[in-house]
């Protein structure tokens, strides 16, 4: 029984060894989402990582994202994000004002857009070697699929993307902390 629950217990961590955790609640309309995965990255690589925003287009579902401005601590972004929901191709079209807090946050909002609301952050906890990216947003979509579905395949797709950001920054190079903003 023991190695049973040993080998079961070595399995669960390694199909998840960025610990990423996602949370999606209904609530009006609109979708509440908590998220995190850690990386053993320094917080300069994950500031880094998290404000490289034209290199998020190799994430999964993302098309493009590219920079329109720059202004202080203020960055403007085009997105286009498509997805498959069951028998329906879902694409969203955007514009994101982000507004950076050098090694600690990055709050967005959407300005112009095909989602009637969204609107969050990118929180970065150092914890040793390692670091911990946040996210939490409130999202509502302009959408005729029922939001149980939504709900269901936004959670799906939000892990494999989340992994893919966590693998992706694992794989940067490391950050000089003298080179921190």
């Amino acid at each position: 029984m023991l190695v049973l629950f040993v080998t079961l217990s070595h399995a669960e961590e390694n199909a998840n060894p960025f610990d990423i955790q996602v949370s999606i609640t209904p609530i009006n309309g609109r979708f509440q989402i908590n998220a995190s995965y850690v990386v053993p990255i320094n917080i300069c690589s994950a500031y880094s990582f998290i404000t490289d925003y034209e290199g998020s287009k190799n994430i999964p579902g993302i098309i493009e994202a590219t920079v329109i401005s720059r202004a202080g601590n203020k960055v403007r972004v085009r997105r286009v994000i498509e997805e498959e929901v069951l028998f329906f191709h879902i694409s969203m079209k955007s514009l994101v004002e982000y507004t950076e807090t050098p090694n600690e946050l990055v709050s967005f909002e959407q300005l112009s857009g095909d989602a009637k609301f969204y609107k969050g952050a990118w929180k970065l906890v150092p914890n040793g070697n390692k670091t911990t990216f946040k996210y939490n947003s409130l999202l509502e979509l302009d959408s005729i699929i029922p939001s149980v579905i939504v709900e269901y395949f936004m959670k799906n797709n939000m892990r494999g993307r989340l992994g893919s950001m966590a693998l992706r920054a694992s794989q940067q190079r490391p950050a000089e902390v003298g080179a921190c903003k």
